[in-house]
């Protein structure tokens, strides 16, 4: 799509918003890069005065700088027509349109050629700009008027000349059109010269433009300058089902691109054997289904009963070729498993690992039933009063022997006095271990500390 046509005015695109800068190309359809255009010229050559003129769309035409006038690519420029003039752009200029005219119109004559008039003015532009503004508008009414006779054609693209002298309509159709009657309504009603081009359905997508099934612009309307014989062939040997759906593209006709890695796929078929041949085993005989060309596999399958529990045998070609041999010869394989057990790779599918540091879905399931154990384990920690006796047998001999002794029993009372009498007895020597409650809990994470033996010589006394 160019900005003359999708533009809201001064040749601003109005869906990529660029500027008429698109990267894409579509402001500038089948552009030309000028890798020749830092060169200069030998000193004597005087530069080549043919140059390609870009109009609307794709059309360009080679014209003759007769005048010797400074162009550069992008220049706006005033052309010969017939009759008038029209307005084009500059395209391609030097001795890179020397290559393209041998390219592209190798019997040009230069002296036939058509002329440069002149570099467009502001006033020859303001027209031009209004010219591309009544295309669409016209393009309906011709087509309703075309609807009205009862024409079978379809009118695709509009192009009015830069005078607004002449406008060319392009049309598909099936078969010839009688457009007389057409021309005449259509010269009444819009007052200009009417000339009528039927085209082909790639050349309108050429011109139209697009998006393709690849998600990408239309090859045709972007860089394809020609269009070659696209044949079911092509689908065959890179073994594509022939589903028209799938293999036509916005033409309608079979995609262009389909050509393009189809001399890879002979090359690399060039080295497999012929699928019409029948395989001859004991088993019984199998004929082919399938073929996988990079991965360098045939697929085979037995006809009949033998076919039962089997499925489908994956052969290489060398190994097809060693069964047609032995055929040839008069032997017969045992079964085609034998030939595969050889070259058949056992694929494993690998496990689900966490290569980038993701973690599993579900990684907060598990969080209440930790919480349980803990608290389990808590409780196993904390005991009673009575479990703490009988847990600790030494612990209660030395209360028995203080009580022998004469030393009154703790009773349970507050957490202050029991902390002064404990300072009382530490002063004095006595070891407070012994002197502990004996009904406080037991700290198991801390070990009591060790006790020397002159204490417990002078307690025995």
């Amino acid at each position: 799509m160019g900005c003359s046509s999708c533009s809201s005015g001064g040749g601003s695109p109005r869906g990529c918003k660029n500027n008429g800068t698109c990267s894409s190309g579509g402001c500038n359809k089948l552009g030309v890069f000028d890798w020749l255009g830092n060169m200069q010229l030998p000193a004597g050559q005087t530069p080549y005065d043919i140059l390609e003129i870009r109009f609307k769309n794709s059309r360009k035409t080679f014209y003759r700088n007769a005048k010797n006038l400074p162009l550069q690519v992008g220049d706006v420029v005033i052309v010969e027509a017939s009759p008038g003039y029209d307005v084009g752009v500059v395209s391609v200029v030097g001795e890179l349109a020397r290559i393209q005219v041998k390219k592209k119109a190798s019997g040009l004559k230069p002296m036939e050629t058509k002329k440069i008039l002149r570099v467009a003015n502001q006033e020859d532009i303001d027209k031009w700009i209004r010219a591309r503004s009544l295309e669409s508008e016209v393009m309906f009414q011709a087509r309703t008027l075309a609807v009205n006779i009862g024409l079978e054609m379809k009118i695709s693209d509009v192009e009015y000349q830069g005078d607004l002298t002449k406008a060319t309509f392009y049309y598909t159709a099936e078969g010839r059109v009688d457009f007389r009657q057409l021309i005449k309504d259509m010269a009444d009603k819009f007052k200009i010269r009417i000339e009528m081009r039927q085209i082909g359905s790639r050349q309108e997508a050429q011109r139209l433009g697009g998006i393709g099934s690849c998600g990408r612009e239309l090859c045709c309307s972007t860089w394809l300058t020609d269009f070659r014989s696209v044949s079911t062939a092509a689908a065959r040997y890179q073994q594509l089902s022939l589903n028209p759906q799938k293999l036509a593209g916005q033409c309608g006709k079979l995609k262009c691109c389909l050509n393009y890695e189809l001399d890879m796929y002979l090359e690399a078929i060039r080295s497999f054997p012929s699928t019409d041949v029948k395989l001859q085993t004991e088993k019984g005989t199998a004929f082919h289904i399938k073929t996988d060309v990079f991965k360098r596999q045939l697929w085979y399958m037995y006809e009949g009963e033998a076919s039962i529990g089997v499925g489908l045998v994956a052969l290489s070609p060398e190994r097809v070729l060693d069964i047609i041999k032995v055929n040839k010869s008069g032997g017969k394989p045992a079964d085609l498993k034998d030939f595969d057990a050889a070259t058949q790779i056992l694929r494993k599918e690998p496990d689900y690992d966490n290569v980038v540091g993701q973690d599993s879905l579900n990684r907060f399931d598990n969080t209440f039933s930790k919480n349980k154990k803990r608290q389990k384990k808590k409780s196993k920690g904390t005991r009673t009063e009575t479990d703490g006796a009988v847990a600790n047998p030494k612990l209660a001999q030395k209360q028995e022997k203080s009580q022998q002794q004469g030393q009154p029993k703790q009773d349970n009372k507050p957490k202050q006095q029991n902390q002064h009498k404990v300072s009382a007895e530490n002063a004095g020597g006595a070891n407070p271990q012994a002197q502990a409650n004996p009904n406080k809990k037991k700290n198991n994470r801390r070990r009591p500390p060790r006790k020397n033996k002159g204490e417990n010589e002078g307690t025995e006394k």
